[in-house]
């Protein structure tokens, strides 16, 4: 086993990429656990058919639709089970909103629409703690992920390539 050491101004001056490395291994190393008795949110997996249908009920709002895209974002999944954690601040950051507020809104309905989409008010397509990290799982992220790549195949303005399913 090889330790490294590093002090507060080797890791501010790092690469963006090796500091969310190192917050990444940090965060799953000490990340917060849940209390003896408490229930996790039930984040659900997404297909990428009811990312489609998602995405028509968000698209009147195109901040969401930013932040919903922003979710493709490639990051790392840890955890058991695994989870795609983002950084709130980034992405605020990445939707080009004024303040986190905006960004909680945003979560907020796609977690809503993506509920009533399932027909399970329990249903969570993402989640959010109070470290300000926002949670979804690696099969939404792919999901997501397909849907743009599709859409930009597309080459159709507002065209949606996938089926909706209601």
């Amino acid at each position: 086993m090889t330790s490294i050491m590093l002090d507060a101004q080797q890791i501010q001056n790092a690469p963006a990429p090796v500091r969310l490395w190192l917050e990444q291994q940090i965060l799953a190393a000490l990340g917060p656990r849940l209390a003896p008795g408490a229930s996790s949110p039930r984040l659900a997996a997404c297909t990428e058919a009811q990312a489609a249908n998602l995405l028509n009920r968000i698209r009147q709002v195109p901040f969401a639709v930013e932040v919903f895209f922003g979710l493709a974002h490639p990051e790392i999944s840890f955890g058991e089970p695994p989870v795609v954690t983002f950084r709130l601040l980034e992405l605020q950051r990445r939707a080009g909103l004024e303040n986190i507020t905006k960004l909680l809104e945003c979560l907020d309905l796609i977690n809503r629409a993506f509920a009533e989409m399932c027909d399970d008010p329990a249903a969570r397509f993402c989640d959010f703690d109070a470290a300000g990290h926002c949670s979804i799982l690696p099969a939404t992220q792919n999901s997501i992920a397909a849907l743009w790549k599709a859409l930009i195949a597309a080459e159709r303005p507002g065209a949606l390539p996938i089926t909706a399913a209601e």
